[in-house]
């Protein structure tokens, strides 16, 4: 159940974003952002207070590696967002989140992070 979680979307497509944050926000969660750099992600990871994260794999062509480098630095739980089917090791065993997206499947996938 993510209701009342705060999830920071990193998506570069803004598009894209407003949905990811629109179904969040249906299902009681607490989106932050969207932020569509690597910079703006890493920052806002920084500054705490995020409980999962929402992130597209590649971002106006940069790889997201850093970032999941940090999330898994610091415990923070994602979902990894691609349209290639899946990543690179060592982030291969993270949950991915297949574009286009459903949204059924980013509820489901983010609520195993918080089992009741």
């Amino acid at each position: 159940m993510i209701e009342g979680k705060r999830i920071l979307v990193v998506e570069d497509e803004f598009i894209v974003a407003a949905m990811l944050c629109d179904v969040l926000e249906d299902a009681g969660a607490v989106p932050h952002g969207p932020v569509g750099r690597i910079n703006e992600a890493m920052e806002a990871i920084a500054s705490g207070g995020i409980d999962a994260v929402v992130l597209d794999w590649n971002l106006a062509g940069e790889p997201s590696l850093p970032i999941a480098a940090t999330l898994a630095e610091r415990g923070i739980p994602f979902v990894i967002a691609t349209g290639y089917g899946s990543v690179e090791a060592p982030f291969d065993d993270r949950p991915i989140l297949g574009k286009p997206y459903v949204s059924g499947h980013l509820l489901e996938k983010l609520g195993a992070f918080f089992p009741d």
